[in-house]
């Protein structure tokens, strides 16, 4: 049975996208009860603070690298390898597995090394002497994680060329499993530390799970070194143009954590934990889809079939559209019901809740364009374009940071903007508000990076069903408003009969209000013949003949 799992491979796109999407709803909650649980233990104190401040570095070198570089690019590189020489193949594999484990722990001990300076002088400049030390300890911990993921990266890349998306869909879940036995057992001793490990335990059990399934394949490891090698120095020249795309967007990350910290104490968890719970519909829905569908629209480009490229474009970004946009307006009314649910326990204030609820909310305005994004990135990705993808990152992350920097001033004084956020957000009598400038920021400059996007793609492959796509987001959008009144009524009427005061209570509220929104989308998308409402019930039913 277990060697049957190990080894299972997805027969189809649509499989394999299922399977993704499965993974990532598990891993998802998983990484929110996460929340829940760090939450509970140490509220939107500085401590937790300090632990999404430690990941900025790790996580620079992990997207960097790794998600942006050994995942992008030796794909192609083990398929071109594969289909003539399987020998070659896996020697190339050794070779490029040898050489990234010692850049990796190369680059990691220089920045063990960097790091004080790193926190002190553009991660946490503001914070104590007491914070800091803690935060350089940490990150230290954390520097181990990106050498375990960027291992587990190159089997991932095996386990996509032979189909294995089961086993690669279960390393994210394992991961989270370990940061919640650090939170868990861990935490209680070593406190925020605990946690760190924890996060070292779950990178390790990502690569583990997928090691004997590549192995199933043939891989057998070597110790082959040659930095000359042909592979690897095309594997770099891949990597280049797409490194500068993702440098672009961790240094975002990385400014507005520095912006956060001179906020008040609190915003950077707060900040993180709204953007934790927002990026849920983004990674089931855009990253699951972007990964699946890459493959074949490569083949369609390649092959020259443009007329089936741009209407199986359009099809994908109109049932994404279908989806994500109620999705949207969902998580909007629903934001405080969502937070206090998720983070509503323990040490984590009702001050805390109105805060992250309302950064959710301003979060959800950019939703659409941020699980669409990643799909839109990997069409270019399909013209071999990696230009395009990185000129609109740069701009965004550049709009991001000013638009943070301005929301930031204007938010911490007395104006028109500040007291139309704290009416519409429901924050009157919280102190500092600023912190909720930065997923405005942010929502803005995605939005902006999907119009630029479009755009450059219609300049490229010309009419890709722009009329079919505007058509079907006015049925979207009529049936998504009906939604929201009912949503918002049913919200209201729910809370006279349950208790409001407990987590049961306010879980009935949201899931009344959110089923009768759900059910009346559906009813309405039905009425208007929605062609994506027929596709997704079409899609359903063969699943359940299956």
């Amino acid at each position: 049975m277990l060697k049957r799992i190990f080894n299972s491979q997805s027969k189809t796109i649509t499989g394999a996208t299922g399977i993704l999407a499965v993974s990532s709803i598990i891993s998802g909650l998983l990484g929110l009860l996460t929340d829940r649980f760090l939450a509970h233990r140490f509220g939107a104190s500085m401590e937790t603070s300090i632990y999404f401040a430690a990941f900025r570095i790790p996580d620079l070198v992990y997207n960097i690298l790794i998600s942006g570089g050994i995942l992008v690019a030796f794909l192609p590189i083990f398929t071109e390898y594969f289909s003539s020489d399987e020998k070659k193949a896996w020697q190339m594999t050794n070779y490029v597995l040898n050489i990234f484990f010692l850049l990796l722990v190369l680059i990691s001990i220089a920045l063990f090394i960097l790091t004080p300076w790193l926190i002190g002088k553009f991660i946490l400049p503001d914070f104590s002497g007491e914070g800091k030390a803690l935060a350089i300890i940490l990150t230290r911990i954390l520097l181990i994680q990106p050498i375990f993921l960027g291992l587990s990266n190159i089997f991932s890349g095996v386990l996509h060329y032979f189909n294995r998306f089961l086993i690669y869909s279960l390393a994210p879940i394992f991961y989270n499993l370990g940061i919640i036995f650090g939170i868990l057992f861990l935490a209680p001793y070593f406190g925020i530390l605990g946690v760190g490990l924890g996060v070292i335990l779950g990178a390790f059990l990502h690569l583990a799970i997928q090691i004997p399934s590549a192995i199933n394949c043939g891989f057998k490891y070597e110790f082959l070194f040659n930095f000359k090698y042909p592979a690897v120095k095309k594997i770099f020249s891949l990597m280049g143009t797409r490194i500068f795309a993702l440098s672009a967007n961790q240094i975002n990350l990385i400014a507005l954590t520095a912006i956060a910290s001179r906020i008040a104490e609190g915003s950077i968890a707060i900040f993180n934990y709204s953007s934790a719970i927002q990026g849920l519909p983004v990674t089931i829905l855009g990253i699951s889809l972007a990964t699946v569908a890459f493959p074949t629209f490569s083949r369609l480009w390649v092959n020259g079939q443009k007329k089936a490229f741009a209407e199986k474009f359009s099809q994908i970004i109109r049932q994404i559209f279908f989806l994500i946009i109620p999705a949207s307006i969902l998580i909007f009314l629903l934001r405080a019901q969502i937070v206090r649910i998720i983070l509503g326990t323990g040490r984590f204030g009702w001050d805390d809740t109105r805060l992250a609820a309302a950064s959710l909310g301003l979060f959800a305005l950019g939703i659409f364009a941020a699980t669409i994004t990643p799909f839109l990135i990997r069409i270019f990705f399909s013209f071999q374009d990696t230009k395009i993808p990185t000129f609109t990152a740069v701009i965004s992350a550049m709009i991001s940071i000013g638009l943070a920097f301005i929301f930031k001033s204007a938010l911490n004084s007395p104006n028109f903007f500040s007291n139309f956020a704290n009416n519409n957000l429901k924050l009157q009598g919280v102190g500092n508000i600023a912190v909720i400038g930065l997923p405005l920021a942010i929502s803005i400059a995605s939005i902006l990076q999907f119009l630029l996007l479009s755009i450059f793609l219609y300049k490229k492959i010309g009419d890709f069903g722009v009329k079919e796509i505007l058509n079907s987001l006015k049925k979207i959008l009529l049936a998504s408003i009906l939604m929201a009144e009912i949503t918002y009524v049913s919200l209201m009427a729910a809370a006279h009969f349950v208790n409001m005061q407990t987590f049961f209570g306010v879980f009935l509220q949201a899931a009344i209000a959110g089923s009768i929104g759900i059910l009346v989308y559906v009813l309405i998308t039905f009425y208007l013949k929605s062609p994506e409402f027929d596709s997704f019930k079409l899609s359903i039913q063969s699943k359940f003949r299956k």
